[in-house]
C-alpha cells in the first residue's frame, strides 16, 4: 500500500513540474508574440525619439508607452498618445491578445485599421483620436465584446456608423466627433450601458433615431455642428433621466422648445443655439436647479424671458441673444449670484434696467444687451459687477449721463454705448467719463459713437489704456482741438472721429499710432495742411479726411503706402495743389475721393495704373487737359466722376475697355468730338452723364444707350439721334461721300491680301518639309476666352468641375470650345483683396515665361465676374500626394520636384527684368503635369520689386507656418522670404509633416526641429519613414546621406535672419549636386530604377484612378 501511495506522489510531482515548464514555455512565446507585434508598430511608423528603447536587448515591459500585467507579464496596455508618430497600423498589432487598453491619440497615423485589429478580444478602451484614418468605420469593431470606451474622433470616417457596433452592450462611452459621418443607425437605442454620446461637428443629416432618447443611461448627448432636423420629443427627459448634457447647436431642428424640460432634474449644459426653433421659452425651465449653462441663441423665439430663469441658483451662462423675445428683463436674473455670461442682445427686450444691478452679480463678466429698446438711465450700480470684462449695451435709448462709476470696473476690455441718447456731465469736467476713462488699463474696445455727448474732447491720452486698440466717437457732438497726447495710443488700429465740430489741425503725433489701419475724421472742421507725418502710418488701410477744411497740397508722401492703402477720401476741403504723380502709384488702392476741392493741372497717364480701383470721383476741381487714354486699363472700375472740370479734347473710346463701368459722370466740361460708339459695350452701365460738353455727331442708340434719357446730353448742341434724346435727327451721307472712303478702302484691303498671301505661300514652301512630321493637336497660347464659354466649359461652374477651393475663390476643371482641358480660377469679389489679388496675378503670369511656372491663357473680367483661364495640371498639387494614402513619391521624384521649384524662383528672383516675390509658396501651390514635372502656381499676392528696390512691404498675410518671420512681424516683402518659405516645403516634403503641426509649439518652430536632430546626427528621426528604409537595405547609407544633405539645404534657406539665407541660384546648385551624387551612389549599389540603358528616366509614377485631383487657389 505504502509502494502505490508513493508511486502516486512521484506521478503527481513530475505532472506538476512537466505543466509549469510547459506553462513556462508558452508564456516565453506569447511575450516574444508580444514583442513581435510592438516592432511591427515601429517599422510601420516614423522613427521617433519614443522607440528609443524599443529593442531586442531590452524587456518589453520595460519599453516607453507600455504596461504588463503583474501575473502573466502580458502587453495589456499600449499607449503612444501625442508623440509624433505616423504612418500606418501593422496587422501584427492584433496579436497583442491580452490587450485592455489601446491609446494612439493626437498622431498622424493614416489609412485604413486591420482587420486583424478584431482579434483585440479582451480590449475594452480604444482611442484612435485625432489621427488621419478614413474611409468607413469597419464593422469588426463589433466582434470586441468587452469594448467600453470607443473613441475615433478627429479623423476622416464617413458614411454609416455599423449597425453591428451596437451589439456591444458593454459600451459606457463614443466619441466620433470630427469626422465626415452622415449617419446614425436607429440600432444604438440597444446599447443600454452607453453614459456619453459625442458625434459632434460630422456630416449628419435627418433626424435623431428616436431610440437614442430612449437610453436611461445617457448622461451625455452631444451633435454639436451637423446638420440634423426635425423636432425634439416633449417627453425627452422621460426617457432620459439622468442626462447632464445635451448640445444640439448649430444644427436645424425647428418646431417648438419641449415644454417638460423641467423633468431633466440632472441637467448641467443645455445647448440649443442656432437652430430654427420657434414659440416661448417654458416657465418650467426654472425647475432645473442644477443647470450651469443655458444657450438658445440665434433662433426664432418669442415671448418674455421668463421670471423663473432667476430661480437657478447654479446658473453661469445665459444665452439668448438674437432671437425675438420680448417684455422686459426679469429682475430675478439680476440675483444669480452665479451668473458669469449673460448675452441677451438683438432682442425686443424693453423697459429699464433695475437700479441696483451689480449688486447681486459678483461673478458677472460678460453683459450684452446690445440691439434691444431699452430705456431709461443706466444705472451707477453696475460697477458692483467688479469682474465685469465685457459690457454691451448699444443700440437701445438709454438716456442721461454716462455713469462715471463705469470707471471703477477696472478689469473692463470692451466697452459699448453706441447709438443711445447718453450725454457728459460737463459741469464738473473734472470728474465725468472723459476724465476717468484712463483708469481703465485693460480696455482694448471703446465705442461711444452716435451719443449727443455735446462735450470737449478732453481726454487725457497719455495716461490712457496702451492696450486700447478700437476708439469709436463719431457722431457725438464733440468740439475743440483732437488732444496732441493722442499719439501716446500705440496699440490704436481703428480710430473714428467722424461727424463731430472737431476744429484746429490734425495732430503730427498721430503719425507715432504705427498699427493705425483705419483714420476717420469725416465732417468735422479741421483746419491747416495734411501732416505729412501720417505718411508714417504704414498699416493704414483707410483714410478719411473729407468734409473739412484742410488746406494746402494732397501729400506726395502718401504715395509711400502702397502696400497698405485701399481706401483714401480727401473731398469736401480746400485743397489746391495738383494731384501728386505719386498718388497713382498706389496700385492697390480701391476708393479714390478727391472731389470738392481746388485742384489743378490735367489727370495724369499714370492714373491708368489704378487697375484694381472701384470707385474714383474727382469732380468739383479745376482739372485740365484731356483724359488720358490710359484711362481703360481701369478694368475694374465701377463708378467714375470727373465732372465740373476744365477737361477738353475727345471722350477716349479707350472708355470701352473699363468693362465693370456701372456709373459715368464726365458733364460740364469742355469736351469735344464724337460720343465714341464703343462705349456702347458698357453692358453694366447703368448711369452716364455727359450733359454740358461740346459734343457733337450722333449718340449711340445700342447697348446701355438703349436706357439713357435726354437728361444725360443736355447743352451740346452738335448732337444728333433720336427723338427720346430731344435732340435734332442725323442727316445721311450721300452714296458719293460713301464712295469716296470705300472705294479706296476696298483697294488697299485687296493689295493687303495680295502681298499676305504671297508671304504664307513662301512660308509654306519653306516649311513643308518640317510639316510632314508635325502632329496636329490643340495648342495652349492667349486668346480672348468669354464668360459664356466659361459657362459652358464647366457645365454651369458645377460641382462636379470643382478642382479646389482657397483664399480669393474656387477653381474649376473646363474644356474649351477647341477641346483644351483648362483650369478656370474664379475669384470670390465679395472678399476684399480678391480684386487686387486678381490683378496682380493677370500681371505676374503674363509676363513671365518658364517651364516651372503654371502658365495663364486667358482671362475673363466683368464688374460681377473675374476669372483666370490657366494650364490643366492633371496630377493636381504637391500637397495632394504628399498626404494622398493612393499614392507615394520616392526620393528621387521629391528631389527632382524641388529642383523644379527651386529653378522656378530662380528665375523669378534673378532672371526676369525685376525681382517678384511670390509670397505664398506651399505645397498646394505647386502644381504637377502628366510627367510631374512642377510648376508653381498662385501669385495672388505676389510682388514686383520694382525701381531698384530690394524690398518692400506688405499687410496682406500669407500662409501660417511658411511665412518668413520677418514677413510676419513687420510686414517686409524681400526674395529672401521666398527663400525661407521654400526651405519649409523642403522640409515638409521630406519629411510629410506641416509646419503647422501641433509638436511645433511655443518656441519650437519645425525648422529649429529639424535642425536639432541634424545636430545630434539623427535624420532617420525626422524624415518620412517610406524614404529611408531600414539599416540592412544596402542603399540606406546613401539615402541617410542624400536626405541629410537636403535637410542642411532646407535649414540653411529658413535661417532666422535673412541676411545668413542662402539666395536660390545656390540652392539651385546645390540641388543639382546632390542629385548627381546620390544618382551615382544608386547606381553603384545596384537600386532599382524604371529606366532602360541609355534611356531617360521618367519621372510620372504609378496613380491610381481614385486618387482626388487638387489645384491650388
Amino acid at each position: 500500500m505504502e509502494r502505490v501511495t508513493w508511486f502516486f506522489l512521484v506521478y503527481l510531482i513530475c505532472c506538476t513540474a512537466a505543466r509549469c515548464l510547459t506553462m513556462a514555455a508558452q508564456t516565453n512565446l506569447n511575450i516574444t508574440t508580444d514583442r513581435s507585434a510592438l516592432l511591427a508598430l515601429k517599422a510601420h511608423s516614423n522613427q521617433n525619439m519614443i522607440f528609443t528603447n524599443w529593442s531586442t536587448t531590452t524587456p518589453v515591459c520595460n519599453w516607453v508607452g507600455v504596461i504588463c500585467g503583474a501575473r502573466l507579464h502580458r502587453v495589456i496596455e499600449l499607449n503612444v498618445s501625442y508623440s509624433g508618430l505616423a504612418g500606418t497600423i501593422p496587422p501584427e498589432l492584433g496579436n497583442l491578445s491580452f490587450l485592455v487598453d489601446l491609446d494612439i491619440q493626437n498622431n498622424s497615423f493614416q489609412g485604413t485599421l486591420p482587420h486583424e485589429l478584431a482579434r483585440l478580444h479582451r480590449l475594452k478602451f480604444i482611442n484612435l483620436g485625432y489621427n488621419k484614418f478614413m474611409g468607413v468605420i469597419p464593422s469588426w469593431f463589433g466582434s470586441l465584446s468587452k469594448l467600453q470606451g470607443f473613441r475615433l474622433f478627429g479623423n476622416q470616417f464617413s458614411g454609416s456608423i455599423p449597425a453591428i457596433i451596437f451589439n456591444l452592450s458593454t459600451l459606457q462611452e463614443i466619441d466620433l466627433s470630427y469626422n465626415q459621418l452622415s449617419e446614425i443607425p436607429s440600432e444604438i437605442g440597444t446599447l443600454n450601458q452607453l453614459e456619453k454620446l459625442f458625434v459632434k461637428e460630422n456630416a449628419l443629416k435627418g433626424p435623431i433615431p428616436m431610440s437614442v432618447f430612449n437610453m436611461s443611461s445617457l448622461t451625455t448627448v452631444n451633435f454639436y455642428r451637423n446638420k440634423l432636423s426635425g423636432r425634439i420629443p416633449d417627453n425627452i427627459c422621460q426617457h432620459l433621466p439622468n442626462i447632464q448634457e445635451l448640445n444640439l447647436g448649430i444644427n436645424q431642428f425647428d418646431g417648438p422648445l419641449p415644454s417638460k424640460f423641467w423633468q431633466c432634474k440632472q441637467l448641467l449644459t443645455l445647448g440649443l443655439g442656432d437652430n430654427r426653433f420657434s414659440g416661448s421659452i417654458p416657465k418650467d425651465i426654472g425647475n432645473l436647479t442644477r443647470i450651469k449653462l443655458i444657450s438658445l441663441v440665434i433662433n426664432s423665439l418669442t415671448g418674455p424671458i421668463p421670471y423663473e430663469i432667476g430661480y437657478l441658483p447654479n446658473l453661469e451662462e445665459l444665452v439668448l441673444g438674437q432671437n425675438n423675445l420680448n417684455g422686459q428683463i426679469p429682475s430675478s436674473i439680476f440675483n444669480i449670484s452665479t451668473i458669469k455670461v449673460l448675452y441677451l442682445s438683438f432682442n425686443q427686450l424693453s423697459s429699464s434696467l433695475p437700479a441696483d444691478i451689480g449688486l447681486a452679480l459678483p461673478k458677472l463678466e460678460v453683459f450684452a444687451a446690445g440691439g434691444n429698446r431699452l430705456s431709461g438711465v443706466i444705472p451707477k450700480s453696475i460697477f458692483n459687477a467688479s469682474e465685469l470684462r465685457f459690457l454691451d449695451l448699444g443700440e437701445n435709448s438709454f438716456s442721461g449721463y454716462i455713469p462715471t462709476p463705469l470707471c471703477l470696473l477696472t478689469n473692463l476690455k470692451w466697452l459699448g454705448l453706441f447709438i443711445n441718447n447718453l450725454t457728459i456731465d460737463t459741469s464738473t469736467p473734472e470728474v465725468n467719463i472723459f476724465s476717468c476713462l484712463p483708469n481703465l488699463r485693460n480696455l482694448s474696445y471703446l465705442d461711444f459713437g452716435s451719443n449727443p455727448l455735446n462735450a470737449k474732447l478732453s481726454i487725457s491720452f497719455s495716461n490712457f489704456s496702451t492696450s486700447l486698440q478700437k476708439l469709436h466717437l463719431a457722431n457725438c457732438s464733440l468740439r475743440g482741438d483732437i488732444p496732441s497726447d493722442i499719439g501716446n495710443l500705440s496699440s490704436l488700429i481703428l480710430l473714428s472721429l467722424g461727424d463731430n465740430q472737431l476744429s484746429g489741425p490734425i495732430p503730427s503725433s498721430m503719425g507715432r499710432l504705427h498699427n493705425l489701419q483705419g483714420l476717420l475724421m469725416i465732417d468735422n472742421t479741421l483746419q491747416g495742411y495734411i501732416p505729412d507725418e501720417l505718411c508714417q502710418l504704414e498699416k493704414l488701410s483707410e483714410l478719411y479726411l473729407g468734409g473739412n477744411q484742410l488746406s494746402g497740397s494732397v501729400p506726395s508722401c502718401l504715395g509711400n503706402l502702397t502696400a497698405s492703402l485701399r481706401k483714401l477720401s480727401f473731398e469736401s476741403n480746400l485743397l489746391n495743389s495738383t494731384i501728386p504723380s505719386s498718388l497713382w502709384g498706389l496700385v492697390d488702392i480701391l476708393e479714390l475721393d478727391l472731389s470738392s476741392n481746388s485742384l489743378i493741372g490735367p489727370l495724369s497717364g499714370s492714373v491708368g495704373n489704378l487697375k484694381v480701383a472701384i470707385y474714383i470721383n474727382v469732380s468739383y476741381n479745376q482739372l485740365s487737359g484731356s483724359v488720358p487714354s490710359s484711362i481703360g486699363s481701369l478694368v475694374s472700375l465701377v463708378n467714375l466722376s470727373l465732372a465740373h472740370n476744365n477737361l477738353e479734347g475727345p471722350i477716349p473710346s479707350s472708355f470701352a475697355d473699363c468693362v465693370s463701368l456701372e456709373g459715368l459722370d464726365l458733364s460740364r466740361n469742355s469736351f469735344t468730338g464724337v460720343i465714341p460708339k464703343s462705349l456702347e459695350a458698357l453692358s453694366h452701365l447703368k448711369y452716364l452723364n455727359l450733359s454740358f460738353n461740346r459734343l457733337q455727331g450722333e449718340i449711340p442708340s445700342s447697348g446701355p444707350f438703349k436706357n439713357f434719357s435726354a437728361e444725360s446730353f443736355v447743352s451740346n448742341h452738335g448732337l444728333c439721334g433720336g427723338s427720346q434724346f430731344q435732340v435734332p435727327p442725323c442727316k445721311r451721307k450721300t452714296s458719293i461721300s460713301i464712295f469716296k472712303y470705300v472705294i479706296p478702302g476696298i483697294l488697299s484691303a485687296m493689295l493687303l491680301a495680295a502681298s499676305i498671301f504671297w508671304m504664307l505661300m513662301l512660308r509654306r514652301k519653306k516649311n513643308a518639309t518640317a510639316a510632314a512630321h508635325t502632329i496636329l493637336t490643340p495648342q495652349v497660347f492667349w486668346r480672348r476666352v468669354s464668360y459664356l464659354e466659361l459657362l459652358h466649359a464647366t457645365d454651369g461652374f458645377n460641382e462636379s468641375n470643382l478642382l479646389g477651393t482657397g483664399g480669393f475663390g474656387s477653381v474649376y476643371k473646363g474644356t474649351l470650345s477647341d477641346g483644351i482641358d483648362v483650369a478656370i480660377k474664379v475669384f470670390n469679389l465679395e472678399l476684399e483683396r480678391a480684386f487686387t489679388s486678381f490683378e496682380v496675378e493677370c500681371e505676374v503670369l503674363s509676363n513671365v515665361r518658364h517651364r516651372n511656372l503654371v502658365k495663364v491663357i486667358s482671362s475673363c473680367s466683368q464688374i460681377d465676374f473675374k476669372g483666370l483661364v490657366l494650364n490643366y495640371m492633371p496630377n493636381g498639387s504637391l500637397e495632394k500626394w504628399l498626404y494622398s494614402q493612393n499614392s507615394s513619391l520616392h526620393i528621387m521624384q521629391r528631389l527632382d520636384i524641388m529642383i523644379d521649384v527651386a529653378t522656378a524662383l530662380e528665375y523669378l528672383h534673378h532672371g526676369y527684368e525685376v525681382p517678384i516675390v511670390h509670397c505664398d509658396l506651399k505645397p498646394s501651390n505647386i502644381l504637377l503635369d502628366d510627367d510631374m514635372v512642377a510648376h508653381v502656381a498662385d501669385f495672388g499676392i505676389a510682388k514686383l520689386l520694382g525701381g531698384g528696390d530690394s524690398m518692400t512691404q506688405t499687410m496682406t498675410l500669407a500662409t501660417i507656418g511658411y511665412i518668413a518671420p520677418e514677413y510676419g512681424m513687420e510686414g517686409i516683402v524681400t526674395i529672401r522670404g521666398d527663400v525661407y518659405s521654400f526651405g519649409i516645403v523642403v522640409m515638409e516634403t521630406f519629411t510629410r509633416r506641416k509646419p503647422t503641426d501641433e509638436i511645433f509649439i511655443g518656441d519650437m518652430r519645425f525648422n529649429q526641429w529639424v535642425a536639432s536632430f541634424l545636430d545630434a546626427d539623427a535624420i532617420a528621426e525626422v524624415v518620412d519613414a517610406t524614404l529611408l528604409g531600414t539599416e540592412e537595405d544596402h542603399e540606406f547609407v546613401s539615402k541617410r546621406e542624400c536626405l541629410s544633405s537636403i535637410m542642411r539645404l532646407a535649414v540653411a534657406c529658413s535661417a532666422e535672419s535673412p541676411e545668413e539665407r542662402i539666395n536660390m541660384q545656390e540652392a539651385v546648385a546645390m540641388l543639382k549636386t546632390i542629385k548627381i551624387k546620390f544618382s551615382k551612389h544608386a547606381a553603384a549599389g545596384g537600386e532599382k530604377t524604371d529606366c532602360k540603358s541609355n534611356e531617360v528616366c521618367s519621372r510620372k509614377p504609378h496613380i491610381s484612378e481614385s486618387m482626388i485631383i487638387g489645384f491650388s487657389v
